[in-house]
């Protein structure tokens, strides 16, 4: 076979398989106000090391679950973002009751536990380091990081409120949420 021959059958190869994969846009799930919440398993942390059992959405329901998706541990927006949570937490997230937070980032449970603890941050942190969870929810960038998605699940497990992007810096996103949450868990 000549050396044309054999690149016009590799690049036609290509081409078809090209044709054929899937496109990252189709690969990404659209997720609406209205669905149900796409279920998963995994690792989780707090200030206090690992959970004994992993964190399966599934089993919170009864209970309003926030999903704060963000890209990586200590940097300067998410240490924004996850402070004010924790500033927050008694007001937005109930103190905790019938509403549970869980940061979503690629990092490892060490990073997130060390974090937790330097922070005193009183949620739990899950390690997505597969990004099965943030492929699930259309916030895996494919470049290692976590796009910054946020998502309020109602106690039936359906999506009742998405900000895609969550902007950490604005006073009026943390208002929304609130305001999400408190209609999610059925308070004013």
């Amino acid at each position: 076979m000549s050396f044309r021959s054999r690149v016009a059958s590799t690049v036609a190869l290509l081409a078809t398989a090209v044709a054929l994969a899937p496109s990252a846009a189709a690969a990404q799930t659209t997720l609406k106000v209205g669905d149900m919440a796409p279920d998963f398993t995994v690792t989780s942390v707090t200030a206090k090391g690992v959970d004994a059992k992993p964190f399966t959405l599934s089993e919170h329901k009864g209970e309003t679950v926030v999903l704060a998706f963000f890209p990586k541990a200590r940097t300067s927006g998410c240490t924004v973002q996850m402070e004010s949570y924790r500033d927050k937490y008694a007001d937005i997230f109930k103190g905790g009751k019938k509403v549970t937070l869980v940061g979503v980032s690629p990092d490892p449970d060490s990073a997130l536990t060390s974090w937790a603890v330097d922070a005193k941050f009183q949620f739990h942190f899950a390690a997505d380091t597969e990004r099965k969870v943030g492929v699930a929810y259309g916030a895996s960038t494919g470049t290692g990081y976590h796009k910054r998605h946020l998502y309020v699940i109602d106690p039936q497990g359906r999506i009742a409120y998405i900000a895609t992007p969550f902007n950490q810096m604005s006073a009026d996103a943390y208002t929304d949420l609130g305001s999400a949450i408190s209609k999610s868990v059925g308070t004013k």
